[in-house]
């Protein structure tokens, strides 16, 4: 398997045109798109997740139950 990376821009209405990759015609490939823009479903499921009324239990102030004593920094 060969990976070919090509740049391009979205055009108006979300669609995207490739340029010439270099292989030959009639081949079967497979397009990863990774976006540099956040997702707005992901902001959407964030935004609920943290307005859920089932976590609220977590901001009761016996589940404080850590300090900045607690566990070793972490460098990487």
């Amino acid at each position: 398997m060969k990976a070919i990376e090509l740049k391009t821009v979205t055009k108006k209405d979300g669609s995207i045109a490739l340029d010439a990759t270099g292989l030959k015609g009639g081949i079967p490939v497979r397009v990863l798109i990774l976006s540099e823009e956040e997702m707005e479903e992901e902001n959407i499921y964030l935004k609920s997740l943290s307005n859920n009324p089932a976590l609220d239990f977590l901001n009761e102030p016996e589940e404080n139950v850590y300090t900045i004593k607690d566990g070793k920094p972490f460098r990487d």
